[in-house]
């Protein structure tokens, strides 16, 4: 059974993150603290009392395609009927259109307990979400009254379509056609992995389709951006005619059984109806924004799966008998065991180290965008973009990781599907895939962000970092452990990061050989410096006489543990990212 970590959420938000700087910020004038515990607190009952009853069910039973339409599994209509009742899928959304216009990192908060107590159910208004946003940025007038409105209500839901089945990765490879008649398009093509295509939850879907205008030119820059209905609406909002549109069939899948994963075909009679987003040409440009939401969703993903796998092999350790446990008297229950404790203290650091770094990207990513202060809102913005990829990435890579280490700490019950243990593992697997590979995250990492401004945000961030550690008290064992081994991560981060910029700056392909290690490294390093700061805080509550005394000791021990065994691997990463370059690209690929 799923608990909400409230405790942990409420301690990044009040404690790491700076909430006067989004209080200067007028768009987030009505924040508070209070308001924000308010929020946190009826989104762990919906995640608890709603959503985690319909995690395994989902699981066994999943989405159905059926010639009408697909069907989700039982109990999900009501839950998305009780969602959007409850404002939820409004959350984020623009008050100009009936949303609430909360804070990134305040919806990324709430996002990590949709993810956990049910994935499959948090796609849907996930990717609706991302599409409001570009329809924020993009559209006309028109189309936000008419679409974003009723997106950002839950009344119709969205989707991203983007990949072929010719071009998985490789956008500047989509082959579906735009062909211009009057004030709109017909469009004629298969789109391929597309979460929530078709399903039950409401009467509409507007689908964001990139698609090429009839004499663009070939590559990226002749891809543009499309709003395509499932239902034709009239100028009043209600539905029309059926659009030319189909889901054609649902991908069987390793593991988020309920959400259903679709083939969609556009134009198999006349030609799907389809509205230009923006100017012709620039649909790639427009989806990065559609897409950088998601990625920052993802990555949440990760890490709060992993809090799900951890939370159920913590409890299966605290009842599980085995074995004889030294130093404790028989019988006693296999959290006792060494190795066992040091399964479950992996997994719950890291998860509380990734946790805080993607809080405080989507928290850059808010001032980025409405911060009254010109220069902060350009350092902010270059800060919460450098941080996507690497939130993206190691979210991710470590969910996969932390959720295998779960169903270790099962033994082999973890391998029977009967204790739950397997459906994290399985879920979780997807998320290092879509919305960007880890591979397409480092090389981003490298190529747009570091390389772009020659390190400049990130040197900023290093800087901020160490002056905050510099300035953390340090009395306290754990506080000094952990501050001396995340200042020595940063600065090997530092070093590794300008070798592979000189490198990228003479060939590119020595950087990209190694991009990936650079930004595991980079993950590490972060997260030991927000764990630091965590310690710290948590050591000076309990010295001024704090009475959650279990939840701040957790926090110091998490944290030396994170310094003493994860920090660690960032020296073994720079040994890869100098040196490893060459034994890739000298390697033939025939023989690989």
């Amino acid at each position: 059974m799923y608990r909400a970590p409230l405790k942990d959420l409420q301690f990044v938000i009040h404690e790491l993150l700076d909430e006067s700087a989004v209080q200067a910020c007028p768009a987030f004038a009505d924040y508070s603290p209070e308001l924000a515990d308010a929020i946190l607190g009826e989104a762990a009952k919906f995640a608890e009392n709603v959503l985690d009853p319909l995690y395994k069910s989902a699981d066994r039973e999943g989405a159905r395609w059926t010639p009408e339409g697909v069907v989700t599994p039982q109990g999900f209509k009501a839950a998305y009927k009780q969602f959007t009742e409850g404002g939820w899928s409004g959350l984020r959304a623009p008050q100009d259109h009936g949303g609430q216009g909360a804070p990134s990192f305040i919806g990324t908060a709430v996002e990590e307990l949709w993810s956990a107590s049910n994935l499959s159910f948090k796609l849907c208004p996930m990717l609706t979400q991302s599409a409001v946003e570009a329809l924020e940025h993009f559209g006309t007038e028109r189309q936000k009254a008419l679409f974003l409105t009723r997106m950002a209500s839950g009344e119709w839901t969205g989707t991203m379509n983007l990949t072929e089945p010719q071009a998985g990765s490789d956008l500047g490879a989509v082959r579906t056609r735009a062909v211009v008649e009057g004030d709109h398009y017909r469009l004629f093509g298969q789109k391929i992995f597309i979460t929530y295509g078709e399903h039950d939850l409401a009467p509409n879907i507007i689908h964001l389709v990139l698609a090429r205008v009839d004499g663009a030119p070939p590559g990226v820059k002749g891809i543009s951006m499309f709003i395509v209905p499932k239902i034709l609406a009239n100028d009043d909002g209600s539905l029309g005619e059926r659009n030319d549109v189909q889901c054609i069939s649902i991908e069987h899948k390793l593991g988020i059984h309920g959400s259903p994963t679709c083939v969609m075909a556009y134009g198999q009679r006349q030609g799907a109806t389809a509205y230009l987003v923006g100017e012709a040409g620039r649909g790639l440009e427009y989806m990065f924004v559609m897409m950088n939401a998601a990625r920052l969703s993802v990555g949440l993903e990760g890490y709060a799966i992993a809090d799900r796998a951890y939370q159920q092999a913590a409890e299966w350790a605290r009842t599980r008998v085995q074995g004889k446990p030294p130093g404790v008297a028989p019988p006693a229950p296999i959290i006792h065991h060494p190795d066992v404790k040091r399964m479950l203290l992996a997994m719950r650091s890291q998860v509380e180290a990734l946790r805080a770094v993607a809080l405080y990207a989507a928290f850059q990513l808010d001032l980025g965008g409405k911060h009254p202060d010109e220069a902060v809102r350009i350092a902010a913005k270059a800060r919460g973009e450098l941080l996507i990829p690497v939130v993206k990435a190691c979210s991710t890579e470590a969910g996969i990781e932390l959720a295998s280490l779960g169903v270790q700490v099962h033994g082999g019950m973890g391998f029977i599907e009967e204790t739950g243990a397997a459906q994290p593992y399985r879920d979780v697997r997807i998320t290092t895939i879509y919305e960007g590979t880890t591979g397409i995250q480092a090389n981003d990492f490298i190529g747009r962000k570091i390389a772009r401004d020659r390190g400049a945000a990130l040197t900023a961030l290093l800087v901020d970092a160490r002056r905050e550690l510099n300035a953390a008290d340090a009395n306290d064992r754990a506080v000094q452990t952990s501050r001396q081994a995340a200042l020595e991560a940063l600065d090997v981060l530092e070093h590794a990061a300008r070798h592979v910029l000189g490198a990228y700056a003479q060939a590119p392909e020595r950087a990209l050989a190694v991009a990936v290690p650079l930004l595991r490294l980079a993950g590490h390093a972060l997260g030991g410096w927000m764990l630091a700061k965590s310690a710290a805080i948590a050591a000076g509550k309990l010295a001024d006489g704090a009475t959650d005394t279990d939840f701040l000791r957790g926090k110091l021990g998490a944290a030396r543990f994170y310094a003493t065994h994860v920090l660690p691997q960032v020296a073994a990463l720079s040994r890869v990212v100098i040196d490893g370059d060459d034994s890739v690209l000298e390697t033939d690929a025939t023989i690989v």
